[in-house]
């Protein structure tokens, strides 16, 4: 239901049989976030709407972070979805048409607790079409510089050639030591946390 729910907003930006046809992403995306964040590449791709698109998301994320009356809304599964439509609709009269499409889209359905997943799916996407390659690292303390640039250079050498490293750095004290690393679709999970997790379990195993 979803999916037919998805082709019916990428259909509504056209009529014509050939531009209801969906245009690919350079990489492939699964599950839910993954089928809305293809229907909107397709949308803006047709509208020629890419780059427009892809602020408008970053514009708002932001808004969630900063606005708690906005965050509010899109958490409380008490308020009615035609309330939440409609309150969409008005933030997405500033956006670009396939922007607003996607939101109101999310609020009529009551997907709108994916929309961070589904944006973050969109920039990768986006990315992609660069030829970058997104890469998230977390260690329990920020990297020095030195160490952060012999990281991106060890990340540039698993890379296709051509393709460029985007990568964020986080911290998380929780993970102790060592480091997690995601590069494209791919996880490494390098942290001490890890580590002694997978030896508590093999001694309760044992025991």
């Amino acid at each position: 239901m979803a999916a037919s729910r998805i082709n019916i907003a990428v259909r509504s930006f056209s009529s014509s049989p050939v531009s209801q046809q969906m245009v690919k992403p350079p990489i492939q995306v699964f599950g839910l976030e993954g089928r809305y964040a293809t229907a909107l590449y397709s949308a803006a791709s047709k509208q020629k709407a890419l780059d427009s698109v892809e602020k408008d998301l970053v514009k708002f994320q932001g808004m969630i972070k900063t606005d708690q009356k906005l965050a509010e809304i899109i958490k409380d599964p008490s308020i009615k979805r035609k309330v939440k439509a409609e309150a969409f609709k008005q933030i997405g009269s500033s956006f670009n048409p396939a922007t607003a499409n996607l939101l109101s889209l999310l609020a009529e359905n009551g997907r709108l607790a994916k929309v961070n997943q589904i944006i973050n799916t969109f920039k990768l996407i986006m990315a992609a079409s660069r030829g970058e390659v997104v890469c998230e690292v977390i260690t329990a303390k920020p990297l020095d510089a030195d160490s952060k640039s012999k990281l991106e250079a060890a990340l540039k050498s698993l890379v296709k050639q051509g393709q460029n490293i985007q990568l964020t750095a986080k911290v998380d004290p929780t993970i102790i030591g060592g480091m997690i690393v995601s590069i494209g679709d791919k996880y490494v999970d390098m942290s001490v946390s890890s580590k002694i997790k997978k030896y508590t379990d093999l001694i309760n195993a044992a025991v």
